[in-house]
């Protein structure tokens, strides 16, 4: 690179300018997300920063399991070479890192190949992708997600239960408090800090609320461009998870954390407007529901089943889908209807949006939106029609969401509408990814079996 120091700083958010003040960059961490939605990358100083010419990770970053271990990919015999990825950094993402001792800047990198494409495994790029099918149609999808985490006490030996954090009160956290104010403030420092880092990255947070469980926050973002909200998630969880550790508490995103409370989920609220004008393309002139609107419905009870692995990740998602736990056990729609897994919330007709409900918590943010707006851009290029919206209470109607990531895998792997859409080179990793997990986490033996198996059978 040719830039000068202040190239680079002309380049950044006038967020992180405000933010910096008077102060000088000390350090810049280069990060991406990898298939887990983990940050990986490079820590260097400013100097070096500004005056690298190119910087490098290799491929094995997104080959790697939630449990360390790397996974050996079918016909790819260049595999173990480890080739370097190249990074770009995207200085619109560009923020602080207000926790550091530091004065430290973070950057969101796209990882491309020397010749400039973009690797279709990393998962922005994924949802990048999806995003420029929606383009070349002339449509421009908005998503709002809604952040549900647990804070617990901290786990240090992972063959204990997790447990509820200690208030201001002095005591444990109590479940089924949903939008106790109360409940909020015993953990206001913690919420406290979370305001102030996310206020100093520039991020603005909707709301913030005491959901069912007992330590359970959910945070709403605004509605947006999908790319900088799943951006923002990425940034999010990291934010949460150094401001619970700086108040002697953990902050979890598994999807059930806690055998006795309810799962936590990444809800998105989706919509599509036209890129040039902004209308909605959900609502017709007439303030009735348009034809796209039941389109992309349809299209999402089509191919969500298909990406479950990729809305409930890990083997742990699925304990989330059951019926006394307000997460949803199948792929029905209905108007203001929590019971459903694709509700459609009470709005004007301009706010028209469809609620995903099957997402977990736990997923990467780029895939999961990425996997859910390609579901409704099939639904709507292929005039998909919906179900008949349900009338019911949709926990009396038969599960139809997958037991275990097993058979979510597949699903996965029987459409090929959506393998094309995601990219071959994604979802043979990932799937290769997902196996290995589920294997290693099936020769675990667990406390239950030990308690009642030992002496009993």
């Amino acid at each position: 690179m040719s830039n000068t120091a202040d190239d680079f700083l002309n380049q950044l958010p006038p967020a992180f300018i405000q933010w910096l003040g008077a102060r000088r960059v000390d350090d810049v961490e280069c990060i991406v997300a990898d298939i887990a939605g983990m940050s990986r990358g490079k820590a260097m100083p400013w100097r070096k920063f500004t005056r690298a010419d190119n910087m490098y990770l290799p491929t094995s970053i997104f080959q790697q399991t939630i449990n360390g271990d790397y996974v050996d990919l079918e016909n790819s015999p260049e595999q173990w070479k480890e080739s370097d990825l190249c990074l770009v950094p995207d200085f619109a993402t560009a923020t602080a890192v207000p926790w550091s001792d530091d004065t430290t800047l973070q950057v969101i990198h796209d990882v491309q190949d020397r010749a400039g494409n973009p690797i279709m495994v990393a998962p922005r790029n994924i949802l990048k992708k999806v995003l420029s099918l929606y383009d070349a149609e002339g449509w421009r999808p908005i998503v709002s997600p809604e952040l549900e985490f647990y804070l617990t006490k901290p786990n240090i030996d992972p063959d204990y239960p997790i447990e509820p954090p200690i208030g201001r009160s002095g005591r444990q956290g109590v479940a089924r408090q949903a939008y106790s104010m109360t409940a909020v403030e015993e953990y206001g420092k913690v919420i406290d800090d979370i305001y102030d880092f996310a206020e100093a990255q520039g991020f603005e947070i909707d709301t913030i609320i005491q959901e069912g469980g007992a330590g359970q926050i959910e945070i709403n973002l605004q509605h947006g461009d999908p790319l900088a909200l799943a951006d923002q998630v990425f940034f999010y969880k990291r934010t949460i998870r150094e401001a619970a550790m700086r108040n002697d508490c953990f902050a979890t995103f598994m999807a059930k954390p806690m055998e006795d409370q309810p799962g936590s989920a990444m809800h998105i609220h989706q919509s599509v407007v036209d890129k040039h004008t902004g209308q909605n393309l959900f609502t017709k002139a007439d303030d009735s529901a348009s034809d796209l609107f039941y389109h992309f419905i349809g299209g999402q009870q089509e191919h969500l089943p298909s990406v479950i692995c990729i809305l409930a990740p890990y083997v742990n998602s699925y304990r989330r889908f059951t019926r006394e736990d307000a997460a949803p056990i199948n792929i029905e729609w209905a108007q203001d209807n929590r019971t459903t897994g694709i509700r459609i919330p009470l709005s004007s007709p301009s706010a028209r949006r469809v609620e995903n409900r099957v997402v977990g918590m736990d997923c990467n943010p780029y895939l999961a939106i990425a996997a859910s707006l390609a579901c409704g851009y099939l639904g709507m290029k292929h005039n998909t029609k919906p179900r008949d919206a349900v009338r019911v209470d949709a926990y009396s109607l038969p599960r139809a969401l997958p037991y275990g990531l097993y058979e979510a895998l597949e699903l996965f792997e029987g459409n090929q509408a959506m393998r094309d859409i995601l990219s071959e080179e994604f979802c043979t990793t990932y799937r290769a990814i997902k196996k290995h997990e589920t294997s290693a986490y099936e020769q675990v033996i667990s406390p239950w079996e030990r308690e009642h198996l030992l002496l009993n059978v």
